[in-house]
């Protein structure tokens, strides 16, 4: 499953991240991994979330995004919830032709049996094909 947390810039989507995931070390067995676009979030996450920063990868698209996210779940056959924070914004990412890489995503993670979280911030012309991922904030 994937999931997106959307709002606006600026309106704590990173935070809230890193407190759904150290919250959700109480509801699993498996493993949690945080990938982030820099080491901000490394020492407000648990220490038993495995942190990845990806400043040195050269992550610049959904599709090598993809490879990389296949690369963690083959190497650990635990892993339950990844969380992607921060790397939309820098990578070559139109909302309007990602529909196949998202969709690759979920089948990824439905036969993984892995949830994927994801930071994006909301925009009046966001496409509705993300919408079916969108989760409000609490």
């Amino acid at each position: 499953m994937i999931q997106i947390f959307m709002s606006k810039r600026g309106s704590g989507k990173s935070k809230y991240m890193i407190s759904h995931a150290n919250n959700g070390l109480k509801d699993t067995k498996g493993h949690i991994v945080f990938i982030d676009d820099d080491n901000r979030a490394m020492h407000e996450l648990d220490r038993e979330v495995r942190f990845i920063s990806t400043e040195n990868f050269e992550l610049r698209d959904l599709n090598s995004l993809y490879g990389f996210i296949c690369g963690i779940v083959s190497q650990d056959y635990d892993v339950d919830m990844i969380y992607v924070d921060g790397l939309m914004g820098k990578m070559d990412f139109d909302r309007d032709d990602a529909k196949d890489e998202f969709e690759k995503l979920s089948k990824l993670s439905d036969r993984s049996k892995i949830t994927i979280f994801f930071a994006l911030n909301d925009t009046e012309e966001t496409p509705e094909y993300l919408k079916k991922y969108k989760v409000e904030i609490e």
